[in-house]
Protein backbone atom coordinates (compact mmCIF):
# COMPACT_ATOMS: atom_id res chain seq x y z
CA UNK A 1 0.00 0.00 0.00
CA UNK A 2 1.26 3.48 -0.91
CA UNK A 3 0.58 6.31 1.54
CA UNK A 4 0.25 9.97 0.59
CA UNK A 5 -0.08 13.05 2.79
CA UNK A 6 -1.09 16.39 1.24
CA UNK A 7 0.06 19.45 3.19
CA UNK A 8 -0.79 23.15 3.22
CA UNK A 9 -0.67 25.74 6.00
CA UNK A 10 -3.97 25.30 7.88
CA UNK A 11 -5.42 22.12 6.33
CA UNK A 12 -8.78 23.71 5.57
CA UNK A 13 -8.49 24.74 1.89
CA UNK A 14 -5.81 23.36 -0.40
CA UNK A 15 -4.67 20.12 1.22
CA UNK A 16 -8.16 18.76 1.98
CA UNK A 17 -9.14 19.65 -1.58
CA UNK A 18 -6.09 17.78 -2.89
CA UNK A 19 -6.95 14.83 -0.65
CA UNK A 20 -10.52 14.74 -1.93
CA UNK A 21 -9.61 15.19 -5.59
CA UNK A 22 -6.88 12.56 -5.48
CA UNK A 23 -9.03 10.09 -3.52
CA UNK A 24 -11.89 10.55 -6.00
CA UNK A 25 -9.58 10.08 -8.98
CA UNK A 26 -8.06 6.94 -7.49
CA UNK A 27 -11.47 5.42 -6.79
CA UNK A 28 -12.64 6.19 -10.33
CA UNK A 29 -9.50 4.44 -11.64
CA UNK A 30 -10.14 1.46 -9.38
CA UNK A 31 -6.92 1.86 -7.36
CA UNK A 32 -8.27 3.54 -4.22
CA UNK A 33 -7.82 0.41 -2.11
CA UNK A 34 -4.08 0.48 -2.86
CA UNK A 35 -3.60 3.87 -1.23
CA UNK A 36 -3.72 5.54 2.17
CA UNK A 37 -4.59 9.20 1.58
CA UNK A 38 -4.64 11.98 4.18
CA UNK A 39 -4.00 15.70 4.55
CA UNK A 40 -2.54 17.95 7.24
CA UNK A 41 -1.31 21.47 7.89
CA UNK A 42 2.04 22.79 9.04
CA UNK A 43 0.22 25.13 11.46
CA UNK A 44 -2.20 24.16 14.25
CA UNK A 45 -4.69 27.04 13.88
CA UNK A 46 -7.58 24.94 12.59
CA UNK A 47 -7.01 21.52 14.19
CA UNK A 48 -10.32 19.66 14.46
CA UNK A 49 -12.19 22.04 12.15
CA UNK A 50 -13.96 21.16 8.94
CA UNK A 51 -12.60 22.36 5.60
CA UNK A 52 -13.51 25.91 4.60
CA UNK A 53 -17.13 26.05 3.42
CA UNK A 54 -16.00 27.47 0.07
CA UNK A 55 -13.66 24.53 -0.46
CA UNK A 56 -16.45 22.11 0.44
CA UNK A 57 -18.82 23.86 -2.00
CA UNK A 58 -16.28 23.91 -4.85
CA UNK A 59 -15.50 20.23 -4.36
CA UNK A 60 -19.20 19.35 -4.18
CA UNK A 61 -19.75 21.02 -7.56
CA UNK A 62 -17.32 18.41 -8.89
CA UNK A 63 -18.90 15.48 -7.07
CA UNK A 64 -16.32 15.36 -4.27
CA UNK A 65 -17.36 15.28 -0.60
CA UNK A 66 -14.94 17.00 1.78
CA UNK A 67 -17.41 17.26 4.66
CA UNK A 68 -16.07 14.27 6.67
CA UNK A 69 -12.52 15.69 6.75
CA UNK A 70 -11.09 17.44 9.82
CA UNK A 71 -7.95 19.54 10.01
CA UNK A 72 -4.89 18.19 11.74
CA UNK A 73 -1.28 19.25 12.06
CA UNK A 74 1.70 17.42 10.59
CA UNK A 75 3.49 15.26 13.18
CA UNK A 76 7.03 13.86 13.24
CA UNK A 77 5.47 10.39 12.83
CA UNK A 78 4.04 11.41 9.45
CA UNK A 79 7.57 11.38 8.02
CA UNK A 80 7.87 7.66 8.70
CA UNK A 81 4.18 6.81 8.29
CA UNK A 82 3.80 8.15 4.74
CA UNK A 83 5.66 7.32 1.56
CA UNK A 84 4.99 10.73 0.02
CA UNK A 85 4.37 14.10 1.64
CA UNK A 86 3.22 16.57 -1.01
CA UNK A 87 3.37 20.28 -0.18
CA UNK A 88 1.01 22.77 -1.76
CA UNK A 89 3.65 25.53 -1.92
CA UNK A 90 7.32 26.39 -1.44
CA UNK A 91 6.76 27.86 2.06
CA UNK A 92 5.14 24.69 3.36
CA UNK A 93 7.79 22.61 1.61
CA UNK A 94 10.48 24.56 3.49
CA UNK A 95 8.59 24.09 6.77
CA UNK A 96 8.28 20.35 6.13
CA UNK A 97 11.96 20.03 5.35
CA UNK A 98 12.81 21.93 8.55
CA UNK A 99 10.65 19.66 10.73
CA UNK A 100 11.65 16.44 8.97
CA UNK A 101 13.34 14.00 11.38
CA UNK A 102 16.81 12.76 10.40
CA UNK A 103 15.57 9.19 9.92
CA UNK A 104 12.56 10.17 7.79
CA UNK A 105 11.57 7.82 5.00
CA UNK A 106 8.94 9.92 3.24
CA UNK A 107 9.65 11.70 -0.03
CA UNK A 108 8.84 15.37 0.56
CA UNK A 109 8.12 17.36 -2.59
CA UNK A 110 5.89 19.95 -4.24
CA UNK A 111 2.55 18.55 -5.36
CA UNK A 112 2.46 20.66 -8.54
CA UNK A 113 5.76 19.14 -9.66
CA UNK A 114 3.53 16.28 -10.85
CA UNK A 115 1.26 18.50 -12.97
CA UNK A 116 2.49 17.96 -16.49
CA UNK A 117 2.82 21.18 -18.46
CA UNK A 118 2.01 23.36 -15.46
CA UNK A 119 4.19 26.45 -15.09
CA UNK A 120 3.12 27.18 -11.50
CA UNK A 121 5.10 25.73 -8.59
CA UNK A 122 2.60 26.63 -5.88
CA UNK A 123 -1.10 25.92 -5.47
CA UNK A 124 -2.25 29.46 -4.55
CA UNK A 125 -3.97 29.85 -1.19
CA UNK A 126 -7.59 30.83 -1.93
CA UNK A 127 -8.48 31.66 1.69
CA UNK A 128 -8.57 35.47 1.35
CA UNK A 129 -10.07 35.51 -2.13
CA UNK A 130 -13.35 34.65 -3.79
CA UNK A 131 -14.96 31.46 -5.01
CA UNK A 132 -12.94 31.49 -8.24
CA UNK A 133 -9.78 30.80 -6.22
CA UNK A 134 -11.31 27.59 -4.87
CA UNK A 135 -12.24 26.51 -8.41
CA UNK A 136 -8.65 27.19 -9.47
CA UNK A 137 -7.43 24.94 -6.64
CA UNK A 138 -9.72 22.18 -7.94
CA UNK A 139 -8.26 22.55 -11.45
CA UNK A 140 -4.65 22.54 -10.25
CA UNK A 141 -5.14 19.60 -7.90
CA UNK A 142 -6.80 17.63 -10.70
CA UNK A 143 -3.80 18.21 -12.97
CA UNK A 144 -1.31 17.31 -10.25
CA UNK A 145 -3.37 14.30 -9.11
CA UNK A 146 -3.46 12.91 -12.64
CA UNK A 147 0.30 13.35 -12.98
CA UNK A 148 1.01 11.87 -9.56
CA UNK A 149 -1.23 8.86 -10.22
CA UNK A 150 0.57 8.33 -13.54
CA UNK A 151 3.88 8.57 -11.65
CA UNK A 152 2.80 5.90 -9.14
CA UNK A 153 1.61 3.55 -11.90
CA UNK A 154 4.74 4.10 -14.03
CA UNK A 155 6.97 3.31 -11.04
CA UNK A 156 5.03 0.12 -10.29
CA UNK A 157 3.83 1.43 -6.92
CA UNK A 158 0.24 0.58 -7.85
CA UNK A 159 -1.32 -1.40 -10.67
CA UNK A 160 -3.26 0.47 -13.34
CA UNK A 161 -7.03 0.18 -13.79
CA UNK A 162 -7.83 -2.77 -11.52
CA UNK A 163 -11.61 -2.45 -11.61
Amino acid sequence: MVSVLFVCLGNICRSPTAEGVFRSMCHRQGVGADLQIDSAGTAAWHVGKRPDARAVAAAARHGIDLSPLRARQVTPQDFSGFDYILAMDEDNLADLRAMRPANALARVELFLSHALGQSLCDVPDPYYGGDDGFEHVIELTREASAGFLTHLIARGKIAAHRR
